[in-house]
């Protein structure tokens, strides 16, 4: 496992995450850095985060034979080598020149699912390209206008996206000081809009197209994803025009995955959108065990917010999570190193959440789940 890193030659990008963080702030423009490393308010939801994770710790157990390890799953219909995804990071361009494109290949490389996000540099149809036969889900920020939202869907569907993401928290955006502080705000200027911007129904409510009038089409934009709160109703409209499986993201109350449920989606994640909506809000690790318990196995609970390691992963599988979706370290390597940067840091996430539970004493998941006292602590 270690050979290839211990040998002599030092790899060209951190393996630790505070450092390539720290390396990913030295190359990008301050704009940049700050719109993706940034939370709400005071920070205190992306400190929370990570503090949940500080609170518990596995319990190793010794002389397991588990030298032979398999961590692969199926989730929606989706094989993947390890229960990891590339979480939905929108404006990759403000890190790296082929930004989704780079995310899309890296990913496929190692057959690690990719979430494009609606808020792209790039298109649907591009990504899928550069995806080539990797395994790919696409999140979708509603629009206000139903025709569109057909169309966006109709779209990924088109484009070989099998799951659906439906993002609930950021039906407007959150209070962040640094993007505030620079007066940025990248979909204002036209950037991570190639999505919305080359679709058909988005188009015709638009009397001149994006490349005749930018400023109509942002203004556009804005009116139809952003500032209008809507009801598990709308969810229902989203169900019936995606046919494959459909997940919620940003569950954080057992409360609301019994709703999801009742509005027939097929999987939920428990998530604070990397405390990056809701100053003050909980740390996500600490909602993750009661909707595990609320769900009860129904369906697959997946868990975002805070993981900066495999062994981050590994802990939060263990509390129940059928699978962690991964952003900030990605895409600091994106910054650092565009498809190869993706590329190393994903490795590294999956090494490092082998070595993690092989030590602790798994072969794989149905293992680690069929075993009680796995983590000590409450998050």
């Amino acid at each position: 496992m270690y050979a290839a890193g211990l040998d002599g030659r030092v790899p060209a990008l951190p393996t630790d995450p505070a450092r390539l963080e720290a390396a990913a702030r030295r190359v990008l423009p301050a704009h940049a850095f700050d719109y993706v490393a940034g939370g709400a308010g005071s920070g205190a939801t992306m400190r929370a985060n990570r503090a949940a994770f500080d609170r518990v710790g596995l319990v190793p157990r010794m002389l397991r034979g588990n030298h032979v390890r398999d961590w692969s799953t199926r989730l929606l219909g989706t094989w993947m080598p390890a229960p990891l995804l590339l979480g939905p990071v929108g404006v990759q361009s403000l890190l790296h020149d082929d930004g989704e494109l780079a995310t899309a290949r890296a990913a496929a490389a190692l057959g690690v699912p990719a979430v494009l996000s609606t808020a792209s540099s790039h298109t649907t149809e591009e990504v899928a390209e550069a995806s080539g036969r990797g395994p790919r889900w696409y999140q979708l920020y509603r629009p206000t206008d139903d025709d569109v939202t057909a169309s966006l869907l109709a779209r990924a569907r088109a484009a070989g996206f099998t799951v659906l993401v439906v993002t609930l928290d950021t039906w407007t955006l959150g209070w962040r000081p640094r993007d505030l502080d620079r007066a940025y705000l990248p979909f204002l200027r036209g950037v991570g809009t190639a999505i919305p911007f080359s679709d058909p129904a988005f188009r015709a409510g638009l009397a001149r197209s994006p490349e005749e009038d930018l400023g109509a089409a942002v203004r556009h934009r804005q009116r139809l994803f952003t500032g209008t709160a809507w009801g598990w109703d709308r969810l229902d409209r989203i169900r019936a025009q995606w046919e494959g499986p459909l997940v919620v993201k940003g569950i954080q109350r057992a409360e609301d995955a019994q709703l999801a449920l009742r509005h027939g989606v097929d999987g939920v994640i428990v998530s604070n959108h990397g405390g990056r909506q809701v100053d003050r809000a909980i740390g996500a690790l600490s909602a993750l065990p009661g909707v595990v318990a609320s769900v009860a196995g129904r369906v697959p609970v997946l868990f975002d917010s805070g993981i900066r390691t495999g062994a981050d992963a590994a802990v939060a599988l263990a509390l129940g999570a059928d699978a962690v979706l991964v952003g900030r370290p990605f895409a600091f390597g994106l910054a650092l190193g565009g498809q190869a940067g993706v590329h190393h840091v994903v490795r590294c996430l999956l090494a490092e959440l082998d070595t993690t539970l092989a030590l602790a004493g798994y072969r794989d998941l149905a293992e680690l789940r069929a075993t009680e006292d796995v983590v000590a602590g409450a998050p």
